[in-house]
């Protein structure tokens, strides 16, 4: 069982980098300063560290390996948001999906309410 769950996870790791790198290249179309960069082969492990500026100071992180998952938003420097696994994934799509609205569409925003720092 074991061994399953281990593989299971690469394939979300693997999942993630691509999709990152597609998030990278999305935000650098729409005039956003991003970077996604990558390491390992995926075949004995894989990462990536996806780092983007919103506007106004306004940067978030994300970065996955074999070691773990997380998201880290900051503004002017200071920790505004920290989150992991689950909820780190859930903050990606969120951003994703402020992307796929029209330009002219409200800016991306901070976390959703009730998330602080830690």
């Amino acid at each position: 069982m074991f061994p399953r769950l281990a593989e299971q996870y690469r394939a979300v790791v693997h999942d993630l980098v691509l999709s990152l790198q597609a998030l990278a290249r999305s935000l650098k179309d729409r005039g956003l300063p991003a970077s996604c960069y990558t390491c390992g082969d995926g075949r004995d492990g894989q990462g990536a560290s996806f780092v983007a500026n919103l506007g106004d100071n306004h940067m978030v992180r994300f970065l996955v390996s074999d070691f773990g998952i997380s998201w880290v938003e900051s503004r002017n420097g200071h920790e505004l948001v920290k989150l992991e696994g689950a909820e780190a994934i859930q903050e990606l799509q969120r951003v994703a999906e402020v992307l796929q609205q029209p330009l002219h569409s409200a800016p991306i925003g901070m976390a959703p309410a009730g998330q602080q720092g830690s």
